[in-house]
């Protein structure tokens, strides 16, 4: 992957790359989960409740990792072995092959799928009664033979084991291969040379082989999981109007009857009741979106959205921002840590951080809260059916009454009492004439080469 960061952890639609797996086994019914890890314990803080963890002192491939994690197991009961970095097996693929590995009574059944180039995979030789005779690898010439290497039906790196004939082979595994890795394809051929079956199931998803190898691997794998997550909402009753320019996580939340427009992403915990639209153009991360709310064109981040209210088109709505129902923040409007009230509106340009907006409450254009002193934050209050008058600046802490006004043009330093007008700005002075003279001004500096008094710093005409 060329990078820091573990392939275990490559974000994959909201999700960690190896916890895809352990989230398909549990919904396919899994009574146990156990990942194997390296020793550094990546995935440790992201497992889900009551999944195992087991460290593979080194790494020494697929057969090592089993091996790491049979003390776990239970030997009474079938085991199913899954890739860390294939990451879309579908939990009813996984169901269907333990059920079939039961019907059948064999010590182990292979998942396989037909590929029409299966170059690189390993293949599946049946013996004339349709069971797996062995699984022949391709890494490297001479491995397999040319009739061999015709067969497309390959191994998906998906199986179903009797716990106690794995735990009688396992520990024969070799090294002599190409990896110089203990392949757990040889526990095939070592159960059959023990005179145990193993049968295979073939699946038509060729999903459940594509594996993650690198980033041009895992941009494929994210797109069929991408397009996969916009399916399953489409057909839970989602309104999804372009889902081939719409990103959804595999952990956000859309009720039917939500409305996605195109060019949208949905990232984290996000969660978007019916009724509400969302886009076209917007990007949500672990918010909330109320019934029949709208938010266009815009940017929300750990926010809560209520019922009816209107966000943006062009708003960015910072962590801790709360919009009661009805409330709006508008076109070119940021607001940081805010409440808005019931009905409480910031139509456009405008910054609000740290402040709490009662109901039905209106700031006009270009309203700013200056909320930090240099050393600390400090909080608004702006009493409900307030009204601000365009370019009104608060200096916190600052308190706005209940129906309280301000003048355009104002800074608000104290606080204005529940139904006043606060104004805050300097005096206006006009100057009669003033046009005139400094056309005379300029005239006369052109002929002398001197600078005309009009140019010097407004209020400075008597120095």
């Amino acid at each position: 992957m060329r990078s820091s960061l573990p392939k275990a952890l490559f974000d994959l639609c909201g999700r960690p790359l190896a916890l895809w797996p352990v989230h398909a086994a549990l919904q396919a019914g899994a009574e146990r989960v156990v990942l194997v890890d390296a020793p550094a314990r990546h995935t440790a803080p992201y497992l889900p409740p009551g999944v195992a963890a087991v460290v593979q002192p080194k790494p020494n491939g697929t057969g090592g990792a089993v091996a790491a994690a049979l003390g776990e197991l239970d030997r009474e009961l079938p085991v199913v072995v899954l890739c860390g970095d294939v990451p879309l097996i579908p939990p009813p693929v996984i169901a269907e092959l333990v059920a079939v590995h039961a019907q059948r009574g064999v010590a182990a059944t292979v998942l396989t799928t037909v590929l029409p180039d299966p170059s690189g995979y390993g293949r599946i030789v049946r013996d004339a009664d349709g069971l797996v005779a062995r699984i022949v690898e391709t890494k490297r010439a001479g491995d397999a033979s040319a009739a061999e290497l015709e067969i497309d039906e390959v191994n998906a790196g998906v199986y179903v084991f009797s716990v106690a004939a794995l735990a009688e082979v396992i520990g024969r595994l070799d090294a002599d291969n190409a990896q110089g890795e203990l392949y757990l394809t040889q526990a095939i051929e070592l159960l059959r040379k023990a005179g145990m079956a193993v049968a295979a199931q073939r699946c038509a998803d060729r999903r459940v082989v594509m594996g993650v190898n690198d980033r041009l691997d895992l941009a494929a794998v994210r797109e069929q999981a991408r397009r996969m997550i916009c399916e399953q909402h489409l057909q839970a009753g989602v309104e999804i109007v372009d889902p081939s320019s719409v990103s959804v996580d595999v952990t956000a939340r859309l009720e039917p009857e939500a409305r996605i427009e195109p060019f949208t992403i949905l990232r984290g915990e996000s969660r978007v009741a019916a009724g509400a639209t969302v886009g076209p153009f917007s990007t949500v991360i672990d918010s909330l979106i109320g019934e029949g709310a709208t938010v266009r064109a815009s940017w929300l981040e750990r926010a809560n959205v209520g019922p009816g209210a209107q966000v943006g088109p062009y708003a960015y709505l910072r962590p801790g921002t709360v919009l009661a129902e009805g409330a709006k923040a508008g076109t070119f409007v940021e607001l940081k840590a805010t409440e808005l009230g019931p009905g409480a509106k910031v139509p456009h340009l405008s910054y609000v951080g740290d402040a709490t907006v009662g109901a039905q409450a209106n700031l006009g254009a270009a309203t700013i809260t200056a909320n930090y002193d240099g050393f600390a934050k400090h909080r608004t209050t702006i009493g409900a059916g307030a009204r601000l008058g365009v370019d009104t600046t608060l200096v916190a802490p600052v308190r706005v009454g209940r129906d309280a006004y301000t003048g355009a043009g104002s800074v608000i330093t104290e606080d204005v009492p529940d139904g006043a007008l606060g104004i805050a700005r300097a005096r206006q002075r006009n100057l009669p004439g003033w046009a005139q003279r400094r056309a005379a001004e300029r005239e006369s500096a052109a002929e002398s080469g001197k600078e005309p008094a009009a140019n010097r710093p407004a209020g400075t005409e008597g120095l």
